[in-house]
This record gives C-alpha cells, sequence and structure tokens, in this order.
C-alpha cells in the first residue's frame, strides 16, 4: 500500500510545478504588459495561484485514485497502459488550453474561458483571423508543454504505480477512500465558506498579476458550469420596440440634467459608503419599519439626508452590490459578479472616482473570496481590500467571519491613522445580520431582528466616536443596504414589501437634513452620487440622477426568474417562468407595467450578451 500511495501523492504533486512554470511564461509572454513588473511580482503570482492549481491538480489526480482503488481487488498491468493513455489525454488538454491562452490574452484581456468556443463554432473564420507567424509560435507552445507534461509523468509518475496484489485489501479499500475524501478539499478550493473561483487567486490592484495567477484550465472548465447566451433570453419584443419603450425609462435627455440642486458643502468629501447586510425598510422606523430595532440608525435619519421609498435591485448580496457599486440591473437568473470577463467591463464608482483622484479600499469581514467578490472589486478599482484573512482568528468567532463590533473598531482606528491629501472612498460591507443571524447581542427576541440591532448598535458606537474626529467634518456617509429580507413574517420573496430597503445621507458634508419620498431604485445611488461630486456618469446606463428635476420614478427589481415593476400607477410583479403575473395593483394599468418591466429586462440581457 506504501507503493500506491506514494503514486497518488506524486501524481498530486507533479501538477504543481508543471502549473506553476505557466504563470512566468504567461507574464513574460505578455511583455509589453509587464515590462515593469518587478521579480518579486512573479513569485506572488505562483504563490497567490498555487490554489486554483492545487484544485485542477485534485481534479485530474481523480482518474489516478480511481485505478489505485481497482488495482487492490483487481491486479494487473494494464493499468499502467491506460495511466499513460490518459496522461497523454491530459497533456494534450493542458497544452492546448496553455497556448491558446497565451494568445488569446493579448486580444480579450481575460483568461480562457468558454467564449473560445463561440468561435471555434466557424473554425475555418476563426483560423483566418491568426496571423501565421503567431499560430507557429503557439503550436511550438503546445508541443513543447505537452511533451513535458506526457513525459515527466510517463518517466517518473507512472513507474511508481505496482503491479502487484494488496496484501490487506479492506484497509487498503478505506485508506483509498480517506485519501478521496482528502483529495476533496483541494477540489473544492479548501474549507471555507467559498468555493474554488477565479477570484480566490487575485491579491492586487493590478490586473495583470491577478490574471496571471489565474489557472486557464480552471477557468476553461469552470466557464461552462456559468455557460449561457444571455442575448437570446428574455427576448419579448423586437429590437425596436424594445427600444421604444425603455426610451421612456431610461433617455438621457432626462436622466443627465446639466442643474443639479448641491446637497454637499464639499465637492471633494472622504466618502464612506456602508453596505448594510439585508436590512429591510420594515427593520428601520425611520422608513416605517419596526422603531424598536434600530434606535441608532432612527437617530441619525433626523440628521442626513433619509430616502423612505428606494427599492432593492435584487435579493442577494453579490447581485445587490453591482446594482448599488456600478448601477447595474440585477439579473433574474444569473449574476454577473461570477463573470469576471464581464464584471470587470462594467462602469464603476471606485473608476470613476479614481479619476478624480480619489483612491478606494474595500472592508469586509468575512470571505472575500465568495462569489468572486475579490475579482470583482479589484477589477472595479479598489486599491486595498481587507477581509477576515487581515483579523486574527480570535476575531472570527461567527459561521461569516468577523462579527461588526470587530470590523467596526477596524474601521474606526484605520480612519483615525490615515494621512493623506488624496480623498478617499472606503466600502465597508457589513456582515452581523446575516443568516443564521448568530450575534454576541441579546436583546430583542427574534434572531433576525436582535442581529439587525446588533448592528445598529456598532453602528451607533462608530458615528459617536467618529464625530470626534477632524474627519467627520469632510466625510460623507452612505448608509444602504445590499438588499431586504422576509421581515415581518407575512412578507413573501417576490412581493415589494421585500425589497424596500433604507438610504440615508449623513456626515458633517451633508448640508441640511431632509426627506426624499420619490420613488427610487438602488442603481440610481451610482449616478446620483456622481452628480453631486461634478462627475460625468453617461457611462452608467442602467443608473438615474435622483436629483433630478426631470427625474422618472420608477423602481425595477428582479427575484429567481421574476421582476417586479412600480411606478405611480401601482405594482406589477412578474413571474417569467409561469409568464403571468403574481401581484396586479391595480389590475387595469398592469399590462403597460409589465411592458416596461419586461423591456427593461429584454435591455439588460442585451447589455450583458454584449459585454
Amino acid at each position: 500500500m506504501k507503493k500506491r500511495l506514494l503514486f497518488l501523492l506524486a501524481a498530486f504533486l507533479v501538477w504543481l510545478p508543471l502549473f506553476a512554470i505557466q504563470k512566468p511564461v504567461f507574464m513574460l509572454y505578455q511583455h509589453t504588459l509587464s515590462l515593469s513588473v518587478p521579480f518579486w511580482d512573479y513569485l506572488q503570482v505562483m504563490w497567490h495561484g498555487l490554489k486554483l492549481d492545487c484544485t485542477m491538480a485534485g481534479y485530474l489526480t481523480v482518474i489516478p485514485l480511481l485505478c489505485v482503488l481497482f488495482s487492490i481487488w483487481l491486479p494487473g498491468r494494464f493499468y499502467r497502459r491506460f495511466l499513460t493513455g490518459y496522461i497523454a489525454v491530459t497533456a494534450v488538454f493542458t497544452a492546448f488550453v496553455f497556448a491558446v491562452d497565451l494568445a488569446l490574452y493579448g486580444y480579450w484581456g481575460f483568461r480562457l474561458d468558454s467564449t473560445l468556443f463561440f468561435y471555434l463554432q466557424s473554425p475555418k473564420e476563426a483560423m483566418n483571423s491568426v496571423p501565421i507567424g503567431e499560430f507557429l509560435i503557439q503550436t511550438l507552445f503546445f508541443l513543447a508543454y505537452g511533451a513535458l507534461v506526457f513525459f515527466t509523468f510517463k518517466r517518473l509518475i507512472i513507474p511508481l504505480f505496482p503491479e502487484t496484489p494488496a496484501r490487506r485489501r479492506g484497509g487498503c479499500t478505506l485508506l483509498t477512500l480517506l485519501l478521496g475524501g482528502l483529495l476533496f478539499i483541494p477540489i473544492r478550493g479548501g474549507v471555507t465558506t467559498s468555493t474554488a473561483n477565479v477570484g480566490m487567486v487575485y491579491f492586487s490592484n493590478n490586473q495583470l498579476l491577478n490574471h496571471s495567477a489565474i489557472n486557464p484550465c480552471f477557468s476553461l472548465l469552470t466557464s461552462f458550469s456559468k455557460q449561457q447566451d444571455f442575448g437570446k433570453q428574455f427576448r419579448f419584443f423586437p429590437a425596436d420596440e424594445c427600444e421604444t419603450i425603455v426610451s421612456g425609462l431610461l433617455d438621457p435627455k432626462w436622466m443627465h440634467c446639466d442643474s443639479v440642486p448641491a446637497k454637499l458643502t464639499t465637492d471633494r468629501p472622504d466618502i464612506l459608503l456602508i453596505l448594510l447586510e439585508s436590512f429591510s425598510a420594515n427593520a428601520v422606523g425611520a422608513t416605517g419599519g419596526n422603531p424598536e430595532i434600530t434606535p441608532q440608525l432612527n437617530a441619525l435619519c433626523e440628521e442626513g439626508i433619509l430616502f423612505t421609498n428606494l427599492y432593492a435591485n435584487s435579493f442577494r448580496t453579490d447581485r445587490g452590490i453591482v446594482s448599488a457599486l456600478n448601477g447595474y440591473l440585477a439579473q433574474p437568473t444569473t449574476s454577473i459578479m461570477k463573470y469576471p470577463a464581464k464584471s470587470q467591463s462594467l462602469p464603476a464608482l471606485a473608476r470613476e472616482l479614481d479619476k478624480a483622484g480619489y483612491t478606494s479600499d474595500m472592508l469586509y469581514g468575512g470571505d472575500i473570496n465568495f462569489t468572486n467578490m475579490q475579482s470583482y472589486f479589484f477589477s472595479s478599482g479598489y486599491n486595498r481590500i481587507t477581509a477576515d484573512r487581515d483579523f486574527p482568528l480570535s476575531s472570527r468567532l461567527s459561521k461569516w467571519g468577523a462579527n461588526d463590533d470587530i470590523t467596526f473598531r477596524f474601521l474606526l482606528e484605520d480612519l483615525q491613522q490615515r494621512e493623506s491629501d488624496k480623498p478617499r472612498m472606503t466600502t465597508f460591507l457589513t456582515l452581523s445580520s446575516h443568516e443564521p443571524f448568530e450575534v454576541p447581542y441579546n436583546r430583542l427576541e427574534e434572531l433576525y431582528p436582535n442581529s439587525v440591532a446588533f448592528t445598529d448598535s456598532c453602528l451607533g458606537d462608530f458615528i459617536r466616536q467618529f464625530k470626534t474626529l477632524p474627519a467627520w467634518d469632510n466625510t460623507l456617509i452612505i448608509l444602504v443596504s445590499d438588499h431586504g429580507f422576509r421581515y415581518p413574517a407575512d412578507v413573501n420573496d417576490y412581493e415589494p414589501r421585500r425589497f424596500h430597503i433604507p438610504m440615508l445621507w449623513t456626515g458633517g458634508a451633508v448640508k441640511t437634513p431632509e426627506v426624499i419620498d420619490r420613488l427610487a431604485s438602488q442603481t440610481d445611488l451610482a449616478a446620483t452620487l456622481l452628480a453631486q461630486l461634478g462627475l460625468p456618469y453617461d457611462d452608467f446606463k442602467f443608473s438615474r440622477n435622483l436629483f433630478c428635476p426631470d427625474y422618472q420614478p420608477y423602481a425595477f427589481y428582479t427575484y429567481p426568474n421574476g421582476f417586479g415593476f412600480i411606478d405611480s400607477t401601482g405594482v406589477t410583479v412578474f413571474d417569467n417562468e409561469g409568464m403571468k403575473p403574481l401581484i396586479e395593483w391595480p389590475e387595469e394599468d398592469s399590462e403597460i407595467r409589465i411592458r416596461k418591466g419586461k423591456a427593461l429586462l429584454q435591455t439588460l440581457y442585451d447589455d450583458l450578451g454584449s459585454r
């Protein structure tokens, strides 16, 4: 059995240097992009990329593990021949991916994914687009790397496979199955809440370094699990009819007005954008909810600009973040955050602010690799990310990571230590009011309200201390929920109450308190903020300036394969699977609202498919 264990260990480990060598080659091949990259960054890329290299090594070791398992009961010489054939196939596959990815990255700007196979549907046309010189170079890379993989395994690994029968079959079988269970850990990407994804290897605000750390085989294979032809979904209307309907909802003439009332004391404040996890307007007294849950936030609402009629665009954090920070509508059947090649093409608040001299950082007490968040934030223009890995283990006491008392304390200390003339935007995603709502706080009996009350108490402590700092006078604090929650108990998953959320602008940079009752959407935050800073927001196609006099009040949100549309005529919630409305109030104007919602959804997926 020792020989079998040695073979399996060697079969797994030998992939790691084989994958690691791809990274410096990739960076050197993209020489026009990496001329200024120091040697230390090459090492950083290989080190961080090791995570996904282990994942792919795990997948590729499954077949050798099965061979070991079968050989315990059915020994024979044919296993080595079978493994030779298997390695030949994997050598061709990995070499092909490596060579093609080298060539295409310079054109695409992202690592190889299933997009390749859209082009291979017309192989003649695809080959006509490839210069003969580049084709020959990629062929050499393919042959050299394929030979390296094949002969490494044939000479060093396959001879380790034992041809003799196992002495204790039962014990050997159990031990092999145990190894299979351990192999699942690298395949899954670790033991944290997030599974393997390309974002887990991101470590820099230099996109070339992040992309270089990605294992191209993993990038390709994982893209198949999410492959969708978005441009062919939700085809409700002919293109010209859809454009006509949407023109009344996204018309640039009234979205981009010249005269906007100034709500701030300066056009270059420091910005603290706090995304409140799962905060429902129904849990905030100032927005018509339970007055007992958030006394601190209720008091703050009297000191700033309170938006009482705002609706989240989605039901999940990964989609709500994009809605708020990119002004991009959430999708009912997918999440653009899971597609780095697409999400990096979105207009982004942090990127626009960077053009105006801002620097942006992100704080989250949980696993930043969850749903590709790390790659998303770096691609969006954030320079620094602080997450659970940056806190001691003793501070990560909840299932998701560090509770809000820890992260609010960190935030305050970070604000105190800052010494920079550049304006800054800090984005902070809270954590404790996430299911299962287990917090070190016991003021209310119900779990969800008690978790919201805990975050509210942490927010109150933070604000009281922050007000004593000089930075308060020049800071705009934006408090907005990432999405709502099913509270109270009679709220269902698709009705408007589920998506009603609070938003408050406060801080020393706010001129005067006021209440904005105008019907609005979470996606409008980006355009509204940029307009107050005197910055352009033309690229934010789905975001509207709330303070524009000609603003057309409506809200659009999505839930799993459905949407809701709210305007001055009423509310309609539509089920795309059943192709029928679930809520019509009042019924006589529902068909018009359905047409508007369908047109927005079709326009969104047209845009998504084109990215």
